[in-house]
């Protein structure tokens, strides 16, 4: 849908320009009615979602605040004041099941009667296999740990992007020193320990392992925290911008009974760390030659 924006602003000489919501309407709702357990799980936080945009070729984002003067607005207004006299709009690329405007009124077909410029409707796109391709079926592979599968659905690995902050300093003590990235708190749809590449620490991606989760062997905090540590790395991260990109889950999140046991676990999930990418580089060496016998 993206690559097709791109396209034909390209052929029209006009600038390729997404419009979201902040927050996910779903979200809205679940707060109004009081009902939190209703809001989507988000696939990626704000910043991720501006990167992946731009990533594609997007060129301009317009972030609109969702709240009850948008969940109210009729659907006729909504094409006059933000689509028509808000961003001046051209031409329009939507979902064929696309709908908007209060009580969900407004559909692709008053876009066509009501709008003046062209509207574009897309098919639902499926993957290999002939499924269609969904955010929730994007949330249920998160939660099931399937990175594979929503690598193959995002059509790129999984990444959250953050500053590195300073934490309680416990891996350091533990022989473990870590990166620590917030998580907003409605990004809780990955839990775990992972074997991970990081972004933005040199010009080549380094490997680590992460823990994503609430840490609750040392906390009851609830907070959603992402830990990196970077296999054979010295240096100091703090403040820096990172992208850690996630390669494989090696087990889920647990409470151990105490600082002795989680070391250990933490031990053994570097090694089972180190024995994944010893294992990919190694059929990567074995590919390449592979492919010089062949040639």
């Amino acid at each position: 849908m993206l690559a097709r924006v791109c396209s034909a602003a390209q052929q029209r000489g006009l600038v390729p320009t997404v419009m979201t919501f902040e927050p996910h309407p779903r979200e809205f709702f679940a707060r109004v009615n009081q009902r939190p357990e209703l809001a989507p799980v988000r696939i990626s936080s704000l910043r991720d979602k501006l990167l992946d945009l731009a990533s594609a070729g997007v060129r301009h984002v317009v972030v609109e605040r969702f709240d009850a003067r948008l969940a109210a607005m009729p659907a006729e207004t909504f094409i006059e004041q933000l689509l028509i006299q808000g961003l001046d709009v051209r031409w329009l690329l939507v979902g064929d099941d696309f709908r908007f405007g209060a009580r969900r009124a407004g559909d692709v077909r008053m876009l066509r009667e009501r709008g003046a410029f062209e509207v574009e409707s897309m098919d639902s796109i499926t993957d290999r296999a002939g499924h269609r391709i969904s955010s929730s079926d994007v949330r249920t592979a998160l939660q099931a740990g399937d990175l594979d599968r929503v690598a193959d659905l995002l059509g790129h690995r999984y990444h959250m992007s953050g500053h590195v902050v300073h934490g309680q300093k416990l891996g350091r003590t533990l022989g473990y020193p870590t990166l620590n990235l917030r998580v907003p708190p409605q990004c809780k749809g990955l839990t775990g320990i992972f074997a991970v590449q990081v972004h933005g620490l040199g010009p080549a991606p380094r490997p680590g392992v992460a823990s994503l989760g609430v840490r609750p062997t040392v906390t009851d905090s609830g907070r959603i925290l992402l830990e990196v540590y970077l296999l054979d790395f010295a240096g100091d991260a703090y403040g820096k911008l990172v992208r850690v990109e996630f390669l494989k889950k090696l087990r889920d999140e647990e409470k151990f009974v105490d600082l002795d046991t989680l070391t250990a676990a933490i031990a053994g999930d570097v090694a089972n760390a180190r024995a994944f990418f010893a294992a990919t580089h190694l059929a990567q060496a074995d590919l390449a030659t592979s492919a010089t016998d062949r040639i």
